[in-house]
This record gives C-alpha cells, structure tokens and sequence, in this order.
C-alpha cells in the first residue's frame, strides 16, 4: 500500500510561485499514474494534472495550463508540482493522488493534503 506524505504549500503573494512534493512510501508508486487535485472553500475536488508513469505525458486542467508543471522522480518515489504566475483563484488544499486510467483518470490513494493561499 503507497502512503503519500506531501509538503511545500504556504502561503504565496498573486504573481508568485510554490513547489509542492508528495513523498510515497511502499510499493507501487512507479506504476501509478502521478495526479494532483486541488478543492477550494467551497467547491468540489478537482483534477489540477495527471502524469503517465514513464512521465512523458502529462495533462493538465485549462485553469492551470502553462503556469503549472507536474513532474516525478521514480528514484525518489515522489512527485512534484511546480506552480507559477499564482492567482488567488489558485487558492486551495492540494492533495496529491496517484492513480490508474479505468478508464479515465482514477485516485487510488491520496495524501493528507497541503493548504496554498494566495494572497492579492
């Protein structure tokens, strides 16, 4: 069983950027897909980005698109989500979640999540 523990949020000014990790531990992290959601005050859990286990595709939500950038280091068991151009709308608990396509993308466990505040 993978057990996820993540890091990196805070608190950020608009136009400023945070690089968040989610650390697995077990088995199988190699062979999930690497996904992060985020959920707002508010709002339902949404798919931020997701990232195929060789990470040579990756897809991402058109709110993000090209200010985030999801990656992972296999070696390490962990994935990362560089975030960029910050808005306040970006505000949110972000839970790292990796999973399976069956057939779209599907969570098989998820952290305990880390809180980004962007202030304007």
């Amino acid at each position: 069983q993978v057990q996820l523990v993540e890091s990196g949020g805070g608190l950020v000014q608009a136009g400023g950027s945070l690089r968040l990790s989610c650390a697995a531990s077990g088995d199988g992290f190699s062979t999930l897909i690497a996904g992060w959601f985020r959920q707002a005050p508010g709002k339902e859990r949404e798919l931020v980005t997701f990232l195929t286990r060789s990470g040579d595709t990756a897809d991402y939500a058109d709110s993000v698109k090209g200010r985030f950038t999801i990656s992972r280091d296999n070696a390490k068991n962990t994935a990362y989500l560089e975030m960029n151009s910050l808005k306040p709308e970006d505000t949110a608990v972000y839970y790292c979640a990796p999973g399976t396509f069956s057939p779209t993308f599907r969570p098989q466990v998820w952290g305990q999540g880390t809180q980004v505040t962007v202030s304007s």
